[in-house]
């Protein structure tokens, strides 16, 4: 198995880092300040920053138990993207405010969108038992 966050995982690291960061203190703040306004789309934004610090915490200790919590956590993040974009479409008085998974990651230039698939992609190649190719 190749290191997780080796190669093209320090990328994912990193952003997944700035995620976890960004998601918390958005949604702690939103939370915080104004719960009543949008209660469901602040705690799904906090259930979104959990899940970045998971996946991030998981591609940084590596190891087979790591990837898979990772590829948990990565699939979770892409359903609950996928469930909060159509829901900020349908349910408008849920998501006032922009959010991490809001409308698909809008906010965000859609990189939450984008960011399990690639997360996804990198497990794949990096599962347990997986070899690199014979060069």
């Amino acid at each position: 198995m190749r290191d997780l966050s080796a190669g093209p995982g320090r990328v994912l690291v990193f952003v997944y880092g700035v995620f976890a960061v960004a998601a918390t203190g958005r949604s702690l703040v939103q939370l915080g300040t104004a719960a009543d306004r949008a209660p469901v789309a602040y705690s799904l934004s906090l259930l979104a920053a959990v899940i970045y610090l998971v996946a991030t915490t998981c591609l940084l200790l590596g190891g087979p138990r790591a990837w898979w919590i990772a590829v948990a956590a990565v699939s979770v993040e892409l359903a609950g993207v996928a469930l909060v974009g159509v829901l900020s479409y349908v349910v408008t008085d849920w998501f006032p405010d922009k959010t991490v998974w809001s409308h698909f990651g809008q906010g965000y230039a859609f990189l939450p969108l984008v960011l399990p698939f690639a997360g996804l992609a990198w497990l794949r190649a990096t599962r347990p038992g997986s070899h690199p190719a014979a060069g």
